[in-house]
């Protein structure tokens, strides 16, 4: 350890230099002036080797070896502990000498310094796999550029579009794996049953062979029947194979799991963001100013879009302010004015919600009324049409309703950020319950409203005259709403969005200013991607592909986006923190997952499996293929996955899950309590600044006067 004595003088040196003789000195002493710091009269942690205000000052005649001792003695104590040479308070020639001193005692101490030195770069190598798996990301440069010119709202929309992507990529290769693999492995799956087929739940025969007109291709391919009914798209398919069906239902509990995963994983990180954004800590104006630049950036392209965002950043936190500061000066009687408009427009919303969803659930009923008319029967386009009724509906209801909460949002007084939450809380209100009301109308459909005794459902337990494969008929309305939503998107872009930009471009004059600039429209597409996610978890059990077709959609859906954004619409004046966007896109995303679990757990558990299509004919209930699969495994597999069931195994369970809760939730308070007394020490040193700043400009006047 003599090396380290010579360094820590060394390293030391310098702050001698500002001692100087008293005597030329005037006024004040510097203890003096310290001691009357707003942190003086409190009890603060400075860190090893800072010594009380003014002892160097007051001791230098008599002590100064002895306080510079003092500085050498605590840098020793601080050389015991393992810390980062960047996180030491040292001059970076105490730093320099610390690395190389740290170097030395490695080669020493042998073994465990060479453990250390695995761990460090093991952690290294950790940090570079995860940088080298961020720079293969699809479309990095596109949304960084996407973020530069139209904000970071937008640039979040395409980050979520693109982790929907591979959420349904990864849901299509479980599919594949754990369904069509296992049809076609245990040999050609049997074709359609006949019609002369019957039994006790009537006859079930899928129209698949012949020769048939383009208007009929057209709409057996919109509508899922005809050659596509009995086709690996849909669950009358699958044939009735104990191995299949028990892959087949742990697919689903296997696809909800890693989706609920990776979108709890995503909404963690975005939580962190939008609680910092909130607490004030990296919104300040002091951060976009001095902390905000990436000096590593090359190029002029890149500077320029980095300015952008920090653009767009300043925006959202002056407007925001601007809110604030208003909402801070109204009066008791403006404040109740504000929440009385925001009750009437509440109580607005509910009724359109509503109306909405009352004209779903009688459009669904109508539609199998009008099904049955000869005049439908006898016109495919007719009875395309018809058969399109309550997806065109839903998608007209979803079209114009989000255009009235956006009209209503600014009237209640909240700032941009909030005006964007309340308008998806209320879309996807919409949206949620425009489904959950068509699903109903399904139910009641197959379960004869839900009366067993009923003539129709009687002998099967389900609606067989009208639905004898009812999972598949489940599976093709699922499969409308995807293929109509995506030709709504289509239709929205080619015939409506382009022409309105060649409008604008051509006529500049009133007509030009008429049509008026689009603007990308952060909510409603977002509202968008969750509802057709959604739909898809919905009927990916009765309609196994239909997530590789929503991952086709999105394929599409992403470039169509990407081009329309760069060629037809202008910067959003609505701007909202991207933050805030990372946190609640997924908070819907797990809103939508919960909800589509209920529809789909309610046919597994409830609801009779078909007799005559799918792989659990014969079966009382889809879920009854899981306990006689349990009762073929060995006793000693079965024991073990009993005991899962027990009381015995749930209790310890339970009582485990809750300690580990309740610590986590004391950290969490520790955490808390360190970060509030943290920000209490950083604006205790603002106010040392300013009063020293303070006392500067007096001693400076001083000063001036003699």
């Amino acid at each position: 350890m003599e090396g380290n004595q010579t360094w820590e003088s060394q390293a030391w040196a310098p702050s001698r230099d500002w001692l100087g003789p008293r005597e030329t000195r005037t006024g004040p002493s510097l203890a003096s002036v310290l001691n009357e710091l707003p942190s003086a009269a409190t009890l603060r942690y400075r860190g090893p080797g800072v010594l009380p205000w003014g002892t160097l000052e007051e001791d230098e005649d008599d002590d100064e070896g002895r306080s510079i001792q003092a500085f050498a003695e605590a840098a020793q104590m601080e050389l015991h502990e393992s810390h980062p040479s960047r996180e030491l308070p040292w001059p970076m020639q105490a730093r320099r000498a610390y690395r190389k001193s740290q170097a030395r005692e490695q080669v020493t101490y042998g073994s465990g310094s060479r453990a250390a030195h695995w761990i460090r770069l093991l952690s290294r190598t950790k940090e570079k796999m995860k940088e080298g798996l961020q720079t293969l990301k699809p479309w990095a440069w596109t949304l960084k550029k996407i973020g530069g010119q139209f904000g970071a709202g937008t640039e979040s929309y395409f980050s979520l579009l693109r982790f929907l992507l591979f959420l349904n990529l990864t849901s299509s290769v479980i599919q594949v794996c754990m369904k069509l693999l296992p049809t076609w492995l245990g040999g050609p799956p049997p074709g359609p049953p006949g019609s002369d087929t019957s039994s006790l739940c009537g006859s079930y025969s899928p129209q698949t062979h012949g020769l048939v007109s383009f208007p009929t291709q057209l709409f057996n391919l919109l509508s899922g029947e005809g050659y596509l009914e009995w086709s690996p798209l849909f669950y009358g398919f699958y044939p009735p194979r104990s191995y299949l069906a028990v892959t087949y239902l742990c697919s689903v509990f296997a696809t909800g799991l890693i989706c609920l995963l990776l979108i709890l994983h995503r909404s963690v990180s975005g939580l962190k963001q939008t609680l910092l954004a909130e607490s004030g800590v990296l919104t300040s104006y002091s951060h976009r100013v001095f902390s905000a630049w990436d000096f590593g950036l090359c190029g002029e392209e890149h500077v320029r879009l980095r300015q952008r965002i920090i653009l767009y950043e300043l925006q959202v936190e002056l407007e925001e302010a601007v809110v604030r500061r208003r909402a801070a000066g109204q009066t008791l009687g403006q404040r109740a004015k504000v929440w009385l408009v925001r009750g009437l427009f509440q109580l607005l919303v509910l009724a359109l919600l509503g109306a909405a969803v009352y004209g779903v659930y009688w459009v669904t009923g109508y539609t199998v009324t009008l099904q049955e008319t000869a005049v439908v029967q006898q016109t495919p386009l007719l009875k395309l049409a018809v058969n399109y009724l309550p997806s065109i509906f839903i998608s007209g209801v979803n079209l114009v309703l989000p255009h009235v909460f956006k009209f209503i949002a600014p009237l209640e007084g909240y700032t941009r950020s909030r005006q964007v939450v309340l308008i998806l809380l209320r879309t996807v209100a919409l949206r949620l319950t425009s489904l959950l009301f068509l699903l109903i109308s399904l139910w009641g459909q197959i379960t004869c409203g839900g009366d067993a005794t009923a003539d129709g459902c009687k002998t099967c337990g389900y609606n067989y005259k009208e639905l004898p494969c009812w999972e598949t008929r489940l599976g093709q309305e699922m499969y409308k709403l995807v293929l109509f939503d995506l030709l709504m998107c289509l239709a929205v872009t080619l015939l409506y969005q382009f022409p309105r930009k060649i409008l604008c471009g051509l006529c500049p004059g009133a007509l030009g200013r008429l049509a008026g600039t689009q603007e990308f429209q952060v909510p409603d597409e977002v509202l968008g991607l969750m509802y057709s996610q959604t739909v898809v978890w919905v009927g990916s059990f009765f309609c196994p592909l239909l997530p590789l077709i929503n991952t086709a959609k999105f394929l599409l859906l992403f470039y169509l986006k990407k081009i329309t954004i760069f060629s037809t619409c202008s910067p959003a004046s609505r701007t909202f923190r991207a933050s805030m966007a990372n946190f609640f896109f997924p908070i819907m995303l797990l809103l939508g997952l919960a909800f589509s679990a209920l529809p789909v757990l309610y046919s597994i558990f409830l609801i009779p499996p078909s007799k005559l299509c799918g792989p659990f004919r014969e079966k009382s209930s889809i879920w009854a293929q899981i306990p006689e699969s349990i009762e073929s495994l060995p006793q000693t597999a079965q024991n073990i996955l009993y005991f899962l069931g027990t009381q015995a195994f749930a209790v310890p369970l339970l009582l485990i899950s809750s300690i580990l809760m309740a610590y986590t939730v004391a950290l969490a308070n520790s955490y808390g309590r360190l970060i509030s007394e943290l920000k209490r020490q950083i604006e205790t040193e603002a106010r040392n600044k300013v009063f020293l700043a303070q006392r500067a400009v007096v001693l400076n006047s001083q000063n001036g006067a003699f």
